[in-house]
């Protein structure tokens, strides 16, 4: 890569995918080229923009910019910044990687197509000596990618937990403050635009585990992709959980969580958990992100803001294409990911935590004795209990009550093979729901 000089001509940018985010990435580079020049020490030129539809009105944006051939685009030489917006994993692995081969640095915002391709991706920029930025790939506004990376490089980080898809925090808290039900929390949001027609990758926790197994590589220094990633979404949260949730002084939110294990392991995962209301976690609401980083030098560390938008993603976008146009000027590339530790996934059953047991059970004495008992031969001890009558609940083999149960600290795989033992108990008259319990 050249150094270049000064009154050299702009550096040329072509733009992938004209969207929400798109389309305002394009007009801050139209609108704000003066100041971008004064913060990089040369302009930005957008040379193109590939969209599917010619014929679709995008204001704001010159309309001889448009190509539908981006193909063309990313290969005609003299680009020196794609910046792709297209999401998904085709055609934006082959597009990311033709723009890599020609020479050009890549700013990107595609989480799945990274927490699936990194590695093929972030190889080929190391043989290019090029850039591939993606602070908008995770967490929309908020500052992570380039704090892991850069600034906490010379820590050890313990864990990173956080709240990292907006329309699922936003269903949770209407669940929690307004006391509705699943469905009507997502109707909310998705009439709000905060969820998708089809809200499938997000309620069932896939959006979330490719920024996850994003996190976690920046944070443990080895390759994580979506597939190492436990998942499990919000579809089952019912408001009895909610106001159990609420009885032992806690909320339910959706956390990605990547933590070491020990040397040898990390442990990388989504899935709804109930956070002390104390915690920093449990009071961001509505659509907004939060990501809290555990480190040996730095402790603790919050970050927190818009996940979404097409603004706040812009945001994160243009700081991503400011940075690699200084290392352009300067004929450099910033920081790859490194993975020189080569640590291995822990299996879910290996995760040691907290977990909160709620069933319903035949309300006479030593039904809790027995409970703790089944609990106690699989090396589980109980924290607290809650016990409550029901007289709506009476079965007609005699009154029952709901028993509420956190345990202490204990290994996934004992809690699940204490499972069937407790569903098959003649105490037991329902099934047992079950969240873990994380920040506590």
């Amino acid at each position: 890569m050249r150094v270049r000089q000064e009154g050299a001509e702009p550096l040329k940018v072509a733009l992938l995918g004209s969207g929400t985010v798109g389309t305002q990435v394009a007009r801050l580079i139209l609108e704000h080229g003066d100041d971008f020049a004064a913060r990089i020490g040369h302009p930005l030129e957008l040379v193109g923009v590939a969209v599917r539809d010619l014929t679709k009105e995008r204001a704001g944006v010159p309309p001889e910019l448009f190509t539908d051939d981006p193909h063309e685009l990313v290969q005609r030489g003299d680009i020196e910044i794609v910046i792709e917006l297209i999401g998904g994993i085709e055609p934006a692995k082959s597009l990311v990687l033709e723009a890599i081969e020609a020479g050009a640095s890549v700013v990107t915002a595609n989480k799945a197509l990274l927490a699936a391709h990194g590695a093929e991706i972030f190889d080929a920029a190391e043989r290019a000596g090029v850039d591939v930025y993606y602070e908008a790939a995770v967490a929309g506004a908020i500052p992570i990618i380039r704090p892991l990376r850069e600034s906490l490089v010379g820590d050890s980080i313990n864990q990173v937990m956080g709240i990292v898809n907006g329309t699922t925090n936003y269903i949770l808290d209407k669940m929690t403050t307004e006391q509705t039900d699943y469905e009507a929390a997502l109707v909310q949001a998705q009439d709000l635009g905060f969820a998708e027609a089809d809200p499938t990758a997000d309620v069932e926790g896939h959006d979330a585990a490719a920024k996850a197994a994003l996190l976690a590589s920046l944070a443990f220094h080895t390759r994580v992709n979506s597939a190492d990633v436990h998942c499990e979404g919000i579809t089952r949260i019912v408001p009895d959980d909610i106001r159990a949730a609420r009885e032992v002084g806690c909320v339910v939110k959706l956390v990605a969580i990547a933590s070491q294990v020990d040397e040898a392991e990390i442990s990388v995962r989504v899935h709804p958990a109930l956070i002390p209301t104390g915690h920093p976690l449990a009071a961001v609401g509505g659509a907004y992100n939060a990501i809290f980083v555990e480190s040996e030098a730095a402790g603790r560390l919050m970050f927190l803001g818009p996940g979404a938008g097409g603004a706040p993603t812009a945001s994160a976008v243009t700081g991503d294409l400011v940075a690699v146009a200084r290392n352009r000027v300067r004929g450099v590339a910033g920081p790859n990911q490194t993975h020189y530790n080569k640590q291995t996934i822990a299996p879910m059953g290996d995760v040691r935590t907290r977990y909160f047991l709620r069933l319903r059970v035949v309300d006479e004495p030593g039904v809790l004795a027995a409970i703790a008992g089944i609990l106690a031969g699989h090396g589980i001890s109980v924290q607290t209990v809650l016990q409550s009558s029901s007289d709506d609940a009476a079965r007609s083999d005699g009154e029952s009550a709901e028993l509420s149960l956190m345990t202490h600290m204990a290994a996934e795989a004992d809690l699940m093979a204490c499972l069937s033992q407790l569903k098959a108990s003649p105490k037991v008259l329902s099934d047992v729901r079950i969240l873990r319990v994380e920040g506590m």
